[in-house]
């Protein structure tokens, strides 16, 4: 249980630092720009830690949860099968739906398909060198 406490809190600080760096850069901000009318001006940086926290406990919790279901007998290999499943459900649906509903470049969807690409590619594989199921 520990390890889970850890790794959750180990997995939202990288949940921060990753959406910070994926958003924040001069390439993420010139690719973005068609979010501009629709961006808030300030953001609420301690709630959005908070949210991040929260984002690497969930995560952790469903990794655990699907373990013995994920293809694979290495935790390593459990751990990119579910960074795979939750591109999925992450980005691709994201990036899916902004392409039928909003006028965005498709630089900005690519960009944003591949940062969440890697960012899920990282957490999937912390939580399989780390986490192993309780029972």
């Amino acid at each position: 249980m520990i390890g889970y406490i850890i790794v959750s809190i180990v997995s939202g600080i990288l949940f921060v630092v990753m959406d910070g760096l994926i958003n924040a850069n001069p390439l993420a901000q010139r690719l973005y720009k068609a979010y501009k009318p629709i961006t808030k001006t300030s953001m609420n940086i301690p709630a959005g830690i908070i949210i991040d926290l929260v984002y690497g406990f969930v995560m952790a919790g469903i990794f655990l949860l699907l373990y013995t279901s994920l293809p694979g007998e290495l935790g390593l290999v459990k751990g990119i099968s579910f960074a795979f499943l939750a591109w999925f459900f992450r980005g691709v649906m994201f990036v899916t739906s902004h392409w039928m509903m909003f006028n965005v470049p498709i630089g900005a969807l690519l960009y944003t398909l591949v940062a969440g690409l890697g960012e899920m590619l990282i957490l999937g594989i912390l939580y399989g060198l780390t986490l192993r199921p309780f029972i």
